[in-house]
């Protein structure tokens, strides 16, 4: 039997990080590993750091796990027939929601010959978790953006507190029970990709199989307004420079210039991250919100001349604004360092209504 990891949460939690990061775990112990991405667009990021990290690596691009449920399907078996794996790890795209539902029991239900699938896990950002708990706090009415977020975490067996290593201890221990006291049906875990914190309490999670869980009420069209509320834009560009460049200072230019614009305008970041591939290697830098520098998650030291970058931007604007923001950004790196880009034109877009294939529910008596 193939063991089965679903990982959902919203944009920016840290998901891929932690991902490869158990991925990593589990090679060196033995297993053999495969992961697959999962977003509303081509030209990932997230693809290129996991192909970069692992030699199995799937994609299931135009929509999330549960409206492409048979493609999902479809590249776990190309994935299987090629690599042989005995564990595959599959992320959501950070807009997605009602996971049991729609893609845990369908697979249990008909590939359970085929897959031992483990509890869905919902990682979760500590600082984005507290902004968004302060409307639950204050006993407000949800915005469809924490709606969506609730449901994410409510769907969840295991929410894992990510980058524990980037908050003070008090911030997550208060963190921590704010997400025992809101979702105690779930079992919480505090975890740190960089440092190895709490990634062997989730390798024993992921080691037993799935609950049957709780139907879970979903109210689909506040879930497609808060996708809805997001522009989202997948970009590549090849840049050119008559003089050396570092590519992760041109990448951070132009991620700092999304961040402070959007700070301006008070609009929400789900992510903007970049990959920046030249000769010397790869370059993978993001932010997940306003007023903080660029997180740096693989470098190359080498100045080069050329490179290829994808963006990956979801913010909360309208698309035509979203493509003059990215234009302004990179327009400005590239006045800065002397270099020259192109790209495609400008794409960026709202994803469409959520309509998931499968929508189960709960078996009771079902273990």
């Amino acid at each position: 039997m193939i063991r089965f990891i679903a990982l959902s949460g919203f944009l920016g939690a840290g998901k891929t990080t932690t991902m490869l990061a158990v991925a990593r775990r589990l090679e060196a112990a033995g297993r053999r590993v495969a992961v697959v991405t999962n977003d509303q667009s081509d030209d990932l990021v997230d693809t290129k750091l996991a192909r970069g990290a692992l030699g199995a690596v799937g994609e299931v691009t135009g929509g999330c796990f549960c409206c492409r449920f048979e493609d999902l399907v479809d590249v776990v078996r190309e994935i299987v027939e090629e690599h042989r794996p005995d564990t595959i790890i599959a992320e959501s795209v950070g807009s997605c929601t009602d996971l049991q539902a729609t893609v845990i029991r369908p697979l249990r239900r008909y590939y359970g010959n085929t897959f031992a699938v483990a509890p869905l896990t919902a990682v979760a950002d500590p600082l984005r978790f507290r902004a968004f708990a302060r409307v639950w706090e204050r006993g407000e009415p949800d915005t469809d953006m924490t709606y969506l977020y609730r449901r994410q975490l409510d769907d969840a067996e295991v929410i894992v507190v990510g980058k524990a290593d980037v908050v003070p201890a008090a911030h997550l221990d208060v963190t921590e029970a704010a997400v025992r006291e809101h979702f105690p049906h779930a079992r919480v875990l505090v975890c740190s990709a960089l440092t190895g914190l709490g990634l062997d309490r989730l390798v024993a999670e992921w080691s037993v199989d799935a609950a049957e869980g709780r139907d879970l009420e979903v109210d689909y069209d506040r879930y497609a307004a808060a996708e809805a509320a997001l522009a989202w834009q997948n970009r590549t560009f090849d840049v050119e420079a008559a003089g050396d460049v570092l590519p992760v200072d041109w990448g951070r230019s132009v991620l700092r210039r999304i961040g402070e614009e959007c700070a301006v305008r008070d609009w929400l970041v789900g992510h903007a991250k970049a990959s920046l591939e030249s000769s010397s290697g790869l370059t993978k830098l993001g932010i997940t919100g306003t007023g903080v520098e660029p997180v740096v998650d693989v470098e190359t030291p080498d100045p080069v001349r050329t490179f290829r970058v994808v963006l990956n931007a979801r913010i909360a604007c309208e698309p035509e604004e979203l493509d003059r923001l990215v234009a302004e950004a990179v327009g400005a790196a590239d006045e800065r360092f002397g270099t020259g880009s192109r790209g495609a034109p400008a794409s960026a877009f709202k994803p469409g209504y959520p309509r998931p294939l499968h929508r189960l529910a709960a078996e009771v008596g079902r273990s």
